[in-house]
């Protein structure tokens, strides 16, 4: 599996636990805590001087070389079917009354093709209405190869160059099913758009000190998309949204600086 560090550590633990031999791939700016998963359970990892892309090339190559299984994104059915209960799971909690609008990080795009799978199944089954939510696609500005794509019209998206973002879970800079996810936008009259480093990283440290949630860099990131929606009027001030956070932000402790005083034994704590 070509991973940039979430996805590899779940294929490594539950190889571990099913017995089974894993290869596990990531880019070597990868969050160590991710790395540290992976290695401790028992998988062979290895990083690359590189990104996602080339992590995925090397595994493509070995999968040829030695037919081993395909665990990448969407080369194999199952991870969508497992993201796809995000959408089951949204729509039961609102009383199957969806929300106006659903906004997701994203890189691969895996989580919000599999919400999308979901609705329209949910529609019909018949346990939901016709209006679908509005899909939002978030990605970093300095990596945002699909909200290039729907800005310009087309139906797939062009390789990003140089990509680079604090939130290493969506810098994707070609994603396999780019199509799909650009489909499930604009079948929903969704959009998609880009944010900054420094507003997700100030996003992160907001939702930790007035929600008590330290979520991670990509989650943080719905955050600040929605309030630049809301401030466009895109989104109205009565409509239901839910961000969707998809990682603790433990696993980037990189990401946090704090100055931290130092007492000495004798010192008191100041009123």
């Amino acid at each position: 599996m070509p991973t940039n560090g979430n996805g590899g550590g779940a294929w490594a633990t539950y190889a571990a636990r099913a017995g089974l031999e894993a290869f596990v791939v990531m880019p070597e700016g990868a969050p160590v805590i991710t790395r540290n998963e992976c290695a401790i359970s028992g998988a062979h990892l290895y990083l690359v001087n590189g990104l996602i892309s080339d992590a995925g090339a090397i595994v493509g190559r070995a999968v040829k070389s030695h037919g081993w299984y395909d665990a990448s994104t969407l080369k194999e059915p199952y991870r969508i079917e497992g993201k796809k209960t995000m959408g089951y799971e949204i729509a039961e909690q609102f009383q199957w009354e969806v929300p106006d609008v659903i906004i997701y990080p994203t890189g691969g795009g895996v989580g919000i093709i599999g919400i999308y799978k979901a609705l329209l199944e949910l529609q019909q089954l018949g346990w939901i209405g016709k209006r679908l939510p509005r899909l939002v696609a978030v990605q970093a500005s300095g990596c945002a190869p699909i909200v290039k794509a729907w800005q310009e019209g087309k139906t797939v998206s062009e390789h990003w160059k140089d990509s680079r973002t604090i939130a290493f879970g969506i810098n994707v800079p070609k994603a396999l099913g780019d199509f799909l996810v650009l489909e499930a936008v604009r079948n929903t009259d969704g959009c998609a758009l880009a944010v900054d480093d420094a507003e997700l990283l100030q996003a992160q440290t907001e939702l930790a000190s007035q929600e008590g949630l330290f979520v991670c860099p990509e989650g943080a990131a719905t955050l600040v998309a929605a309030r630049q929606l809301r401030a466009s009027g895109w989104i109205k001030s009565n409509e239901r949204v839910v961000l969707l956070n998809t990682g603790s932000g433990i696993k980037y402790p990189d990401t946090v600086q704090v100055s931290v005083p130092l007492l000495q034994p004798q010192d008191e704590l100041p009123a």
